[in-house]
């Protein structure tokens, strides 16, 4: 397995329209989006990346909602992905759309998003499946510098390991587009039905919802103590005094 760090500049996009099919990856992605939003509650969330910034989320508890992108015309800060100027614990959801596959350390990326992010706060992340039909064309030499085969992609498992590593849990994995056609969707869409969900490993894109969770580092002790063992009382007898008084 390789590294997930690289050492060349890996460069991003900004818009869907960027992307092959990223209209309909879009909209894929904001129909699940759709169904999560109104289970979030809080003050502030985060959305990062271009990406992220063309999803609405307008169903959402959280009113404020922050767009950090460099060139996508909806951002309202424009700040270094791995260094967000924000305090600890400010979000209490992050949108990540697409980001891992072009960082160039997404663990660091991580990392960061975890520290801004509250306790108990919901991170969503999406992404291409290496194991899949997409994944395979980004074998084809003439594919390698466009979007989205540029990227390094991750299964969705690698990522749920990452995930564990910084007490996220894991409330929802979805993987599913089997055939990332365009053309004749609604044929494509039947036969992905009929196929089952045996097939759904290989499907193009992901959808992960997890939850930060943060554990106690000293155990509570209880209030409560057990009981010592019951033991026979002991009893003197005087012998001498007992015949005297007789």
């Amino acid at each position: 397995m390789k590294p997930a760090r690289s050492k060349k500049k890996v460069d991003h996009p900004h818009s869907w329209e960027e992307l092959a099919n990223g209209q309909w990856v879009s909209e894929s992605i904001q129909t699940r989006l759709d169904e999560w939003c109104p289970k979030f509650f809080g003050y502030h969330m985060l959305k990062l990346g271009g990406l992220s910034c063309e999803l609405t989320s307008c169903n959402c508890n959280i009113q404020h909602q922050v767009n950090l992108d460099s060139k996508n015309p909806l951002h309202n800060v424009i700040a270094d992905r791995y260094e967000l100027p924000f305090l600890e614990k400010s979000f209490d959801a992050v949108v990540m759309s697409h980001q891992l596959e072009y960082a160039e350390d997404p663990h660091r990326l991580l990392r960061e998003v975890d520290r801004v992010m509250i306790d108990d706060g919901y991170l969503i992340i999406t992404g291409f499946n290496p194991m899949s039909f997409t994944g395979l064309a980004s074998l084809m030499p003439w594919r390698k510098n466009n979007f989205p085969w540029s990227g390094r992609m991750f299964t969705p498992n690698r990522i749920k390991d990452w995930l564990g590593v910084l007490n996220y849990q894991v409330v929802y994995a979805d993987t599913y587009a089997l055939f990332p056609m365009k053309r004749y969707r609604t044929m494509w869409t039947w036969l992905e039905s009929s196929i089952g969900d045996w097939a759904s490993p290989m499907g193009s894109l992901y959808f992960i919802v997890a939850r930060k969770r943060t554990y106690p580092l000293k155990p509570i002790k209880p209030h409560w103590r057990l009981k010592k063992k019951l033991t026979p009382a002991s009893v003197s007898y005087r012998t001498a005094d007992k015949k005297q008084s007789s």
